[in-house]
């Protein structure tokens, strides 16, 4: 069975590259839709992210010399695994190491070296499909239980991500309106369990957001557990008043994150 046909795969590249026709041609053959950009990638992305279900990043051989295109990569990555797309990464050999050190998040991914064996391109590409169709297959039976992140500081929402990946489906955002916007959009069908949220943020803070969603008929019955950098007792009492479903400290270790998150969600 051809998992491929009819799919729309998306190739980004940060500088242009004659080299990606054979990938284009390979792909049309294998029977997806594709489209390839080199410029306005991040628009081109929100653009087409929700028909798209494959990426391939072509990326250049320099690119951890350039560390506007590495920031650039990453937020484009950030955005595809907020969504939970599927990305392959295509690339030379000998600077896979040190992107993985300037960018972690490369090595959740699909790797493949240049020059591109087409016959292993046809392969992980099916197998990236496949997944994905196994994924919607189960998601009749049972699903993951998913966490909405919210905190301006991503290194430490990346963090939170990392540790509880593995027992539930995680998506972040970075500021307080982006959370309503992003609750207020959530299909039916792929509800938000439980919101993890930055007491202190700029703009838009925790307990506001709180406010906005209890007043909100379609967030109000979310769960939200208030994550605090400070200690005191003044201080808890503080984000206690506001009548959260619970709080934890941002020193508590992965291992009390996940008994705390079992014990709310399972």
């Amino acid at each position: 069975m051809n998992n491929a046909a009819g799919k729309m795969v998306m190739i980004l590249m940060l500088q242009y590259s004659v080299i990606v026709k054979g990938i284009e041609k390979k792909l049309a053959d294998m029977g997806c839709v594709v489209n390839t950009f080199s410029e306005e990638l991040e628009n081109r992305v929100k653009r087409f992210i929700n028909e798209t279900e494959l990426f391939l990043f072509y990326l250049p051989g320099d690119l951890t010399d350039d560390a506007s295109k590495v920031r650039q990569m990453e937020h484009i990555c950030e955005i595809l695994a907020e969504h939970q797309k599927k990305i392959i990464f295509i690339g030379e050999a000998k600077y896979h190491d040190d992107l993985k050190k300037e960018f972690p998040l490369v090595a959740e991914y699909v790797w493949m070296n240049r020059p591109v064996d087409m016959k292993a391109l046809e392969t992980k590409v099916e197998q990236a499909f496949s997944a994905t169709e196994t994924t919607k297959e189960g998601a009749a039976s049972g699903r993951k239980k998913r966490i909405l992140v919210v905190d301006d500081d991503p290194s430490f929402a990346k963090m939170i991500r990392e540790w509880i990946k593995e027992d539930y489906r995680v998506d972040i955002v970075t500021g307080g309106m982006q959370a309503i916007t992003f609750l207020l959009k959530v299909p039916e069908d792929e509800p938000v369990d439980l919101v993890l949220l930055d007491y202190e943020m700029p703009v838009v803070d925790g307990p506001q957001v709180l406010q906005m969603l209890r007043q909100e008929p379609a967030t109000s019955h979310i769960p939200v557990i208030f994550l605090t950098g400070i200690a005191s007792k003044e201080a808890i009492m503080r984000v206690m008043s506001l009548k959260p479903d619970g709080y934890l400290l941002k020193t508590t270790m992965r291992a009390e994150i996940l008994a705390f998150l079992k014990e709310k969600l399972g």
